[in-house]
C-alpha cells in the first residue's frame, strides 16, 4: 500500500459482514489510514498482535471470538491500542462491558461511516494528543498528571488509563473545583453532542476511580455533574 494512502497509519477492522467491512475500509482508506479486515475473532486477535495498528474496529458479535474478548485479551497483555466497538445491539449492559474492558468508544448499526471515520480521528488525537491547557504536569492530592507524556502516578506508582480516561481526568485536574456537566464533557473530551449519551461519562468517571483507587480525586456533585478537587 502507498504511503500517501496510509499516512494516518493502519486502523484494523475486524467485521464479519462483508458490507460492512468494505464500506469502512473505503471511507477510512478516503480519510488516509491503511486498512487490514479480518473476519472471525481469533484472526483479528492475531492480527492486532501482529500488526500492532494504531486503532481497532471491532464487531462485538464475531465467530469464533467476541470482539469484547479481543478487547480483554489485548488489555491483558499490556497493549492500549485504541478501540472502537461496533455492535448490532444498543443495549446498556453491552454498553457498559465493553467500556469496563477498555474500549475507547461504542458505536451502534446503523451508524455513518463518516461518523466513524470521525471517530476513529477522534480517540487517535486523544491517544497522542496533549490535552489544551495543561502542558505542564498537573498535582492533586497524590495524583499526577503529565500531558506531555501521557503519564499518571498515584504516590509516585504509575496508573494505566486508555487514551480516553487520560483526557477525561486531565480535562477535569485542568481547572480543578471547575463543575463540569456530563454534556460539557462528552464535548470537551469526546467532541460529541449530548446525544449519543450520557451515560458514556459516568461509566468512565467510575473506571477512573476505580484505577485510581481511594486516591480518586473525581467528585460527583449530584445533579450537576462532576469535578476534580481543587
Amino acid at each position: 500500500m502507498s504511503v500517501d494512502v496510509a499516512h494516518r497509519g493502519l486502523v484494523l477492522v475486524v467485521e464479519d459482514e462483508a458490507a460492512i467491512a468494505d464500506l469502512l475500509r473505503l471511507y477510512l482508506t478516503r480519510d488516509g489510514f491503511g486498512v487490514h479486515v479480518e473476519r472471525d475473532g481469533p484472526a483479528g486477535l492475531a492480527a492486532a498482535r501482529r500488526l500492532r495498528p494504531v486503532a481497532c474496529v471491532l464487531d462485538i458479535a464475531l465467530p469464533g471470538l467476541a470482539g469484547t474478548e479481543i478487547c480483554r485479551q489485548l488489555r491483558a497483555a499490556g497493549d492500549w491500542t485504541p478501540v472502537i466497538f461496533l455492535t448490532a445491539r444498543d443495549d446498556e449492559v453491552d454498553r457498559i462491558l465493553g467500556l469496563e474492558l477498555g474500549a475507547d468508544d461504542y458505536v451502534t448499526k446503523p451508524f455513518s461511516p463518516r461518523e466513524l471515520v470521525t471517530r476513529v480521528r477522534t480517540v487517535l488525537r486523544r491517544a497522542t494528543g496533549t490535552p489544551d491547557g495543561a502542558e505542564r504536569p498537573r498535582r492533586v492530592g497524590a495524583v499526577v498528571l503529565d500531558p506531555a507524556r501521557r503519564t499518571v502516578t498515584v504516590a509516585g506508582q504509575p496508573v494505566q488509563l486508555t487514551s480516553t480516561e487520560f483526557d477525561l481526568l486531565a480535562h477535569l485536574m485542568a481547572r480543578p473545583g471547575r463543575v463540569y456537566t456530563r454534556e460539557e464533557l462528552l464535548a470537551g473530551v469526546w467532541g460529541y453532542a449530548a446525544h449519543t449519551g450520557t451515560r458514556t461519562v459516568d461509566v468512565h468517571v467510575a473506571q477512573v476511580r476505580a484505577k485510581l483507587g481511594d486516591t480518586s480525586v473525581i467528585r460527583t456533585h449530584r445533579g450537576v455533574g462532576y469535578a476534580a478537587d481543587d
